[in-house]
Order: C-alpha cells, then structure tokens, then sequence
C-alpha cells in the first residue's frame, strides 16, 4: 500500500485538445501515463493534482474519466486551473456514480486519510502573477479559506498538502498558503501547473519544515512518483 501523486494529465479522449501536438515529452502521452501507473497495485492511492482533462463539461470528460478508472488504484483528484468542467464536488460524485466510476474521488474543503497520512489541498491561486485586481484577490482569499477547511478536517498530526499552483515559484510566493502550511505543521506539498523548461525553476527545497515537490506530469516522466 502507497501513496503517489501526480499532476497536469491534461487528458483529451473526448475532445480534440491533445498534447501530443506540443511533441517532445508529450509525444504519446496517453501511452506514456498508462504504462507509468503500470507499477501501482490496486490498493494503492494516487493524488492527481489538476488539470485533468480538456473536457469542457462531466459528459465531455467521461472518456478521461473512464481512462483513468481503468488505472490501478484508487484516485483523489483537485481542480486545476483548466478544469473547465468542475462544477462541485457533490455533482462529481454523482455523476461518477452514475456512471460506474469507483475509483475516483474529489478533494474539495476535504481531506483523506490513508495510512496515517492526512490528505489535505486545494488548487491555490497565483495572486501577484495576475491581474492583481480585486477579483484576483478574491479567488486567492477563496482558495486560502478552502486550504484551511482542508487543513481543519485532517484527522492525522501527519499532514501531506496537494495544490494545482505552487505557493512558491521563482521570486513569486503566496506568503498566506505558505504560513498555513507552518501552522498545520504540513511535512510536504506537492504541486503542478509548471510545465516544459519552466520546470527548473520549480522549487524543490524545503520552508518552515515543509518539503515541497513538482508533481508535472511531463516532469516526471508520466509516471506518478510514490510519497509514502
């Protein structure tokens, strides 16, 4: 039993948005991500850390849905910034329901727990690096109270934060994200969204005793990479 995670599947089964047209390490992406879960046995967990699929709505989706129900494990996802179709996390699971989706599950003013491990995220927000405006601000205070609620219901003192954004990036920081990570005493947060050579400015280090870790799916190879 472990625990892995992975973000930015940027699947596109029922649409026509597929990475594949970006080459390189996109190149038979799908390819790629079904043979990285290979390893990963059915008791196993994978948090996937946004941006999972082109899917515009849940019925444009189903195919990526299906896609990733066919992968060993069980699933936890968050909202990235693309998930155009995420509406709420009640009407998910209804419709995953409906349509005989076991596996996957919404993290969303949630947490899990497996293992010990308290599951905890949201999909953060990059405050400075937008517009900065006053709706700008909004989304970002929304997102640090969804963190908190996140953070509230753990059930463990071993706390494991996933976000789509990095609260840390080049010279940009989300000071309000990073003091919760401190106050909940979180040990590590896992992170996507940066892509391609952005990537080697991704931090890794680690701040106030929490280890931070690039989760992009083309960044590691599309193979989940295993936490616990």
């Amino acid at each position: 039993m472990s625990l892995y995670a992975i973000g930015d599947l940027h699947l596109s089964l029922g649409t026509n948005k597929s990475m594949d047209i970006f080459g390189g390490r996109w190149a038979n992406y799908v390819e790629k991500i079904k043979k990285g879960f290979e390893p990963l046995n059915d008791d196993d967990v994978t948090v996937l850390c946004g941006d999972i699929t082109w899917g515009m709505t849940m019925d444009e989706a189903l195919p990526d849905f299906q896609f990733i129900e066919a992968l060993p494990g069980s699933k936890i996802i968050l909202k990235g910034n693309h998930d155009y179709w995420w509406t709420t996390a009640t009407k998910a699971r209804s419709f995953f329901e409906k349509n005989g989706i076991k596996s996957i599950d919404v993290l969303h003013n949630s947490s899990f727990e497996y293992e010990g491990v308290s599951i905890c995220g949201t999909r953060g927000w990059f405050y400075e690096e937008c517009k900065g405006d006053e709706h700008d601000k909004k989304i970002m205070n929304r997102e640090v109270m969804r963190l908190e609620a996140s953070l509230k219901a753990a059930k463990t003192d071993d706390i494991m934060v996933f976000l789509h954004y990095p609260p840390k990036y080049m010279s940009y920081e989300c000071p309000e994200i990073l003091a919760l990570l401190e106050k909940y005493h979180v040990r590590r947060c896992c992170y996507g969204h940066i892509h391609g050579a952005g990537c080697k400015y991704a931090f890794g280090g680690t701040i106030s005793g929490t280890e931070f870790t690039i989760v992009s799916a083309d960044h590691i190879n599309f193979a989940p990479i295993k936490l616990i």
